[in-house]
């Protein structure tokens, strides 16, 4: 079987999370994703256990990439990258909006040397507009779309950051699913084109819950999933409450201890208080397993990450896996998500070494060798 992107070949000018992220992806789908790389080196070479030359946050959002060092400072740096745009099918970059232009290799540019270049720009607030400028990491989107002030509502604490960088990853993947679609519709138009997304606009529309705030319908949505202390440790149940009562009160005969009278926030505290009580006479893990999935209850342990890895689904699947390490080991990296019955997917190679395939990019995308080689040296650090 082969991979679905074989043959598609990716310049990825983008660092951090949101564009890495799409490039990943495109590079377990089987594209030659070659990642540009500035002479400081991408700033999550910064994060994370270094382990052969590879920190770990770098080396889960760039496994299998190749990677070449420019150094845009230079005359021939963005000569470099337009001579590599040519040969490109796409190029990934989430600089702030103006920077490419600056070093003369815009999509305006690169598409006079391609003009069936695809190119996908990730910014927080888009290419134009009023606030196009600002600097934008996933905190700062989290805030302004509204998640971080409704996580505080609906939790009663202060505002406090999601834990996961979901504008960046959002963003990165209907990045994915629009470079994609141009890929295809250049089929039929032999024709590239630029992709503007913003990742306030990719967080917005991946937010389910942003229609009772635009409706001003809290009121009609269900009520938060509840966690519980059990036998078998902290369990959430993801039903509305209202149902899971009626199930515990019909088929366990737990009995409504609200008087008569009762606000409806006094009858959900006592009655989620005997729901309590009844689970406390649960002896063991067996036992309230059973129980929920009697009831048809959707049921998950309150897992650490920290043993992810036997979770039984994620170790069936084979989810999170052991590659090379550069250093004589092995290290974990999640693998792709993406299952086919026709075609492979996945981890191709290891994170590559800032510069390490200056040579054999030079000579596999623009067949440059010898003196050919030589006139782009000087926008080339030599491997680190």
């Amino acid at each position: 079987m082969s991979y679905p992107l074989e043959g598609i070949r990716v310049l990825d000018m983008s660092r951090v999370l949101a564009g890495p992220f799409a490039t990943r992806m495109l590079c377990d789908l089987g594209a030659d994703v070659v990642k540009v790389e500035p002479p400081e080196g991408d700033t999550t070479r910064l994060w994370g256990r270094d382990i052969g030359g590879n920190p770990g946050y770098y080396h889960q959002q760039n496994v299998g990439k190749r990677n070449i060092c420019i150094d845009l400072g230079q005359p021939r740096g963005p000569e470099l990258v337009k001579a590599l745009a040519a040969r490109a099918d796409a190029v990934v970059e989430n600089f702030r909006p103006g920077v490419m232009a600056r070093y003369g290799i815009s999509y305006d540019a690169l598409r006079q040397v391609n003009p069936a270049l695809v190119m996908l720009s990730i910014s927080g607030f888009g290419q134009d507009g009023p606030e196009a400028k600002r600097a934008a990491y996933a905190p700062i989107i989290h805030a302004e779309s509204g998640l971080i002030a409704r996580q505080a509502e609906l939790s009663h604490a202060g505002p406090a950051d999601l834990v996961v960088s979901m504008a960046d990853t959002n963003a990165g993947l209907h990045g994915l699913v629009a470079l994609l679609s141009a890929l295809l519709m250049r089929q039929r138009t032999g024709l590239g084109q630029h992709i503007d997304m913003a990742m306030i606009d990719a967080t917005l529309v991946t937010d389910d819950g942003l229609q009772y705030a635009l409706e001003d319908s809290k009121d009609t949505g269900v009520l938060p999933n509840d966690f519980w202390d059990t036998a078998a440790g902290p369990i959430l149940l993801s039903m509305d409450f209202r149902g899971i009562w009626k199930l515990f009160a019909s088929n366990y005969g737990v009995q409504d201890p609200s008087p008569p009278g009762a606000t409806v926030a006094e009858k959900a505290a006592m009655r989620r208080d005997a729901i309590r009580a009844f689970l406390r006479t649960l002896p063991d893990r067996e036992s309230v397993i059973a129980v929920f999935n009697r009831l048809n209850i959707a049921w998950a342990d309150v897992r650490s990450t920290a043993n992810i890895r036997t979770q039984p689904t994620v170790l069936h699947r084979g989810s999170i896996t052991d590659i090379d390490d550069r250093a004589g080991g092995t290290r974990p990296i999640v693998q792709s998500p993406y299952r086919f019955s026709n075609a492979q997917s996945g981890i191709r190679g290891l994170a590559p070494w800032k510069g390490e395939h200056n040579d054999a990019v030079l000579r596999d995308w623009l067949g440059a060798e010898g003196s050919d080689a030589d006139y782009w040296r000087p926008a080339l650090v030599p491997l680190e």
